[in-house]
């Protein structure tokens, strides 16, 4: 009964759906879920929630009747990751813009999802970065071990506003969204007080964003099905897959001719090369000799994060430090664990413990202050006064005998609670052995 009431119910359109304050509603709890900073007129995602209903059925008015305008997004710079990587350009929309935004993605995603390549992994529900890497890893191990990778420059600024709302068409039969759409494109920026009208792109920061761009990159990815060729493509990082440096060459000299007159985007040449898989990264990991790894830039930032979460000057008790290192280090070992080189976690892992002893040597003032404390962990004098009494900096004195023997790797475990995901086998450290507060 209830399949014969749905099918004689006249069903809404798109953009009735979008206007309607359930489907608002929706939208604004992908918003709360995410959290993000304020827009231009300051209202934060707490505040709008304090006036919910009076909100969402303010902003469903203003879609019915075509008076609601976007506000300018507020940009904002953050660096890229990376020494003397630059900075990207983010677009931080009003609540009550991302909560259309947010609306529009979820009512337009079932929609374009399913017309989108296998071959594309970026911003989609039940795809992530592992898939594609496992993937790209297919590619290597069937012998097409020379990858054209592609760097597309300022691709989100660089978008056609026309070309895609055209893209869009073929689509979304709804042309009240793909105006409604084009509207949120050009609602401009406003960069330090100052509103400029954006004639091109799609503000990256915004919940629309990534799906949109997937829409202008799919015209990317069905011609290289057309053509035949293996590739990968999360968000703007795509790779294609061939057999030898030649084909690689001339895959790279046709596809940039595509992309610049056809797309009528930028290939960033200084980027873009032609290269065995072990001397390219994808995702921060790098395919070596058939196997994956965590690639040379990831792991010197990984590096870096240790280095910054363990500061020697700090009065920040040691266990807190250690809260600060897991939350980080769990998440990231979440990711990265599927190195094929164990290895490359155990040396983040000894990284953070020796930053965390050095930290230790530096917080005692006197020489003998050290030696007492290493003697007090149960370390014999002869090897204390050898760590203790040197020549050594901090750095040198935080690998010695003395400091492993007062601090073994399963204090830090054991005691501090320090994760490890590497699998290494530690000594279980002794209870009995006296606690010393390191901080």
């Amino acid at each position: 009964m209830s399949n014969l009431v749905d099918q004689l119910l006249p069903k809404q359109n798109l953009f009735e759906q979008v206007c309607d304050i359930d489907q608002l509603r929706l939208g604004f709890k992908a918003v709360k879920k995410n959290r993000g900073a304020p827009g231009i007129d300051g209202v934060t995602v707490e505040a709008y929630t304090n006036d919910l209903e009076k909100e969402l059925e303010v902003l469903s008015q203003e879609l019915s009747s075509w008076s609601y305008k976007p506000k300018p997004v507020r940009r904002v710079e953050i660096p890229k990751p990376g020494k003397g990587a630059g900075t990207r350009l983010l677009g931080i929309p009003c609540v009550r813009d991302r909560v259309l935004q947010a609306t529009l993605k979820n009512l337009m995603e079932p929609i374009l999802d399913p017309k989108f390549s296998d071959s594309s992994y970026g911003f989609r529900s039940g795809r992530n970065q592992k898939q594609a890497v496992e993937a790209v890893k297919r590619y290597v191990t069937s012998g097409k071990d020379t990858v054209v990778d592609i760097d597309l420059e300022k691709f989100f600024d660089r978008i056609g506003h026309d070309r895609l709302i055209h893209r869009l068409s073929a689509w979304i039969t709804d042309r009240r969204i793909l105006r409604l759409i084009g509207t949120i494109l050009r609602s401009g920026v406003m960069s330090k007080g100052l509103v400029s009208l954006n004639k091109e792109g799609s503000v990256q920061g915004g919940p629309l964003s990534p799906l949109l761009s997937n829409v202008v990159l799919d015209e990317l990815d069905k011609e290289l099905e057309k053509r035949g060729l293996s590739h990968c493509r999360f968000a703007d990082d795509a790779q294609i897959f061939v057999s030898s440096q030649k084909a690689g060459e001339r895959v790279m000299a046709s596809l940039t001719k595509f992309i610049e007159k056809k797309l009528k985007l930028v290939v960033n040449r200084k980027k873009s090369r032609v290269a065995k898989s072990s001397e390219v990264k994808f995702l921060g990991m790098t395919i070596v000799k058939k196997t994956m790894a965590i690639s040379k830039e990831s792991m010197n930032r990984a590096m870096q994060k240790v280095k910054e979460l363990t500061p020697r000057g700090t009065c920040l008790p040691i266990e807190k430090a250690v809260e600060k290192i897991n939350q980080w280090y769990i998440g990231w070992s979440n990711y990265y664990n599927m190195t094929q080189y164990p290895m490359q976690l155990q040396k983040i892992e000894a990284h953070i413990r020796r930053r965390l002893r050095a930290r230790f040597v530096f917080q005692q003032k006197r020489r003998e202050h050290l030696f007492n404390k290493m003697v007090r962990q149960g370390v014999k004098r002869k090897t204390a006064i050898k760590s203790a009494y040197n020549n050594d900096g901090v750095w040198a004195r935080s690998a010695s005998p003395g400091m492993h023997r007062a601090f073994p790797n399963s204090y830090f475990i054991d005691r501090l609670g320090l994760k490890v995901v590497s699998g290494t086998k530690l000594p279980h450290w002794s209870a009995k052995t006296r606690v010393v507060r390191l901080g």
